[in-house]
């Protein structure tokens, strides 16, 4: 195409339809603006109000979870039994962490204080007035949303602690406050909104803060005061504070008897002068017409002198687009187009060097090496991030999300490249699977949620019982998990199976309500040496019937089948 015919037939025409187009957009922005705005607001506090109900349900089975692995540990019950302040501290405090509360309170059997984390060294004083505290004395564990005297706003648990012969020794509770600067902050981060904390109709905490100004004991205006507190539901409205408009979103937080003694606001402010940021809008954009307008003259100028570099870079593009790396320049290489043809040949270098890795890396995990990973530090920038990608996706392929140890592809590649080894070594390869004794009644009891936490302490413990680095783990689906031991006989294969099992019944995760009750495992082993016409899946089919046999004598054992 002719420099003449490119400028008639394709730059002007261009440019007449920007125009025109950027008009339109100029007085459909201009009209669109305000309701645009409010929209983004709406959709923004709709996204938070869903993430601050998910955040305090979040806190809710938090502090049941810490409170549940707790009551039954024999070393807490010693702890509450002798009434040592400092072992309990000793047992207790690793529980801020494990669980992400912030607070727990030990109790005796009276409601008394023994020892609280947030003030050590202040003890005797009563709690029975607390709902929470009186279902534990009672035999219930109970979770509530309470107000009290040290921690003012929290949702806390409460649990018995029982004595061998099922006397009542004292009481644990833990769980999250919402009534500290550091919580609010941290809640503000969380939902990426302003946050004020409301005890009765008083802000006792917030974030929002103008021109240095702060609105701590601000209160609630009658209105709203009435339809959050003592209405005890959800309410959302315009506020206006410190000069600002805010759209605001209240939720109560409701007690034992289901009546609001507290609520948390999530506010965004709302776009003020709308008018002069569409007025703004309008004049940039006429700005750019105008730089437009230029660009393309200068280009008309400066593309005669560059089109024919341009075309061969463009026909290198096309030929790595259709698999040909191959980039040559017949111009300059000391110009931009040269420099630009070397630095795309040496982006194409490190391109292939990455694939090299992942196909390499995709044949040993094929082999059953799921562990193999290549080097990231080699690469640079947007080059490393993308390699640190695909291992990660890597990482999710053969790894169970939930428990983190491998999954069953994970096992299948594994299984794989062990038995081909005993095939031609002539050695013994062993298995063992295992399965969470009524795990079905498990979940309808304490809940899925409660159940995921229930698999992830197995998996852990089913980690911990097996020393040796080519021995290889893995969650098989649902509540059943597989262990590779290879060159294991059947008496090795006994030991790691009676391990596992021990393992998991010390750790006294509560299966019901009943005293005692825990969580166990049934476990089915077989070991062989592969021959010339056996098969892994019959290795994995002795392994499942040895743990039906298990099932069969009643759960809770280990069948290992010679």
């Amino acid at each position: 195409m002719s420099r003449k015919s490119f400028r008639t037939k394709i730059i002007i025409p261009t440019i007449i339809v920007i125009i025109l187009l950027v008009a339109f957009l100029t007085a459909f922005l201009s009209a669109r603006f305000s309701a645009f705005s409010d929209a983004l607001v709406e959709q923004k506090l709709v996204s938070n109000i869903e993430s601050l109900a998910y955040y305090l349900d979040d806190c809710t089975n938090r502090s049941q979870a810490a409170i549940i692995s707790m009551m039954q540990n024999p070393d807490v019950v010693k702890a509450v039994k002798e009434q040592d302040r400092e072992e309990i501290l000793l047992i207790f405090s690793p529980l801020l962490d494990l669980y992400r509360i912030n607070f727990y309170t030990i109790l005796d059997r009276e409601g008394n204080v023994l020892v609280r984390v947030h003030e050590p060294d202040n003890f005797g004083d009563s709690l029975a007035y607390q709902q929470n505290i009186q279902d534990a004395i009672n035999g219930k564990v109970a979770t509530y949303f309470e107000e009290g005297t040290a921690v003012k706003i929290s949702v806390r648990t409460g649990a018995p602690v029982y004595d061998t012969d099922g006397a009542l020794l004292g009481v644990l509770s833990s769980g999250m406050r919402f009534d500290t600067e550091e919580e609010v902050v941290v809640l503000k981060k969380y939902l990426n909104s302003d946050v004020a904390v409301y005890l009765g109709d008083t802000i006792i905490y917030t974030t929002m803060q103008r021109n240095g100004e702060s609105i701590v004991g601000t209160t609630l205006d009658p209105e709203t005061a009435k339809i959050v507190i003592e209405g005890t539901r959800e309410y959302a409205s315009n506020i206006d504070l410190l000069g600002e408009t805010y759209k605001s979103f209240y939720k109560p937080l409701l007690n034992a008897q289901g009546e609001a003694f507290a609520a948390i606001c999530v506010a965004m402010p709302l776009i003020e002068n709308k008018r002069e940021v569409t007025t703004f809008i309008g004049n940039s954009i006429a700005i750019g017409i105008i730089g437009l307008m230029i660009s393309v003259l200068l280009l008309v100028f400066i593309i005669s002198s560059i089109s024919k570099p341009l075309t061969i870079l463009a026909n290198n593009m096309d030929d790595f687009a259709d698999g040909n790396p191959h980039i040559d320049v017949t111009e300059n290489d000391e110009d931009e187009i040269g420099r630009l043809s070397n630095s795309m040949h040496k982006s194409v270098g490190i391109i292939q060097e990455l694939l090299n890795d992942i196909n390499v890396m995709i044949a040993e995990q094929e082999h059953g090496n799921i562990d193999y990973r290549f080097n990231t530090d080699r690469y640079h920038g947007v080059y490393h991030r993308l390699a640190t990608d695909v291992l990660n996706l890597a990482s999710l392929g053969m790894n169970d999300h939930l428990t983190g140890i491998p999954n069953r592809r994970g096992f299948d590649n594994r299984l794989e490249l062990e038995w081909n080894r005993a095939k031609r070594d002539k050695t013994l390869i062993s298995l063992i699977m295992l399965d969470i004794d009524k795990f079905k009644n498990y979940n309808d009891l304490f809940g899925h949620q409660q159940g995921d936490v229930a698999l992830q302490c197995v998996a852990k413990a089913v980690k911990r019982s097996i020393n040796r680095s080519y021995d290889f783990c893995a969650r098989w689906g649902g509540e059943e998990f597989i262990v590779l031991l290879p060159g294991t006989d059947l008496r090795g294969t006994a030991i790691v199976a009676e391990s596992i099992r021990t393992e998991i019944e010390t750790m006294a995760i509560p299966c019901s309500d009943e005293k005692g009750c825990r969580v166990t495992v049934s476990i089915g082993g077989y070991a062989m040496i592969p021959t010339h016409d056996s098969t892994a899946d019959e290795l994995v089919a002795k392994t499942d019937s040895a743990l039906y046999q298990a099932k069969e004598k009643g759960r809770n054992c280990s069948v290992i089948v010679d």
